[in-house]
């Protein structure tokens, strides 16, 4: 059996591919700080109440939360217990499927996310939209994007 040799990156790709993991790793940190320091949420926590707020009548079933957040079901749990116990999100079964249970958004959770967003998106400004021309933002935004749809379509 012949063995494939890879198709090594080169040097544009290289660049792209790096920046795009120091800039992912980088914004996921100082975000996280952002939101701990202003809320004492996590980068996750914030999304969770995010997705909550959203959605109509401020609830989701669990399995659509994990689902649309790319995370297990094990993971969230974990997450929906913090902010349960925090009064931000509580849970609740469904009358008609004993093994649905939906995550609700509660006013304190709201309240949260409001205090929480501005400084959330300023900071998502200042340190990414702002750095960036409009080219830029619409080049990454569809580049992106293409990788999104290819990784959605993958099982």
């Amino acid at each position: 059996m012949g063995e494939s040799r890879p198709h090594w990156l080169n040097e544009q790709e290289q660049r792209a591919w790096l920046a795009f993991l120091t800039v992912a790793g980088l914004l996921e940190r100082r975000l996280g700080q952002q939101l701990e320091h202003d809320a004492g949420l996590s980068h996750l926590q914030y999304e969770i109440l995010v997705r909550l707020s959203a959605a109509p009548k401020g609830e989701l079933r669990m399995s659509e939360l994990a689902t649309a957040m790319l995370n297990s079901k094990s993971k969230l749990s974990y997450q929906i217990d913090r902010l349960e116990h925090a009064g931000l999100v509580r849970r609740r079964s469904c009358p008609s499927d004993m093994r649905a249970v939906y995550a609700v958004l509660t006013e304190l959770g709201r309240d949260t996310l409001d205090q929480a967003a501005p400084g959330h998106i300023a900071t998502v400004r200042a340190l990414f939209v702002d750095v960036l021309t409009p080219d830029q933002l619409t080049v990454i935004g569809e580049g992106l994007g293409a990788v999104a749809e290819r990784l959605r379509d993958e099982p």
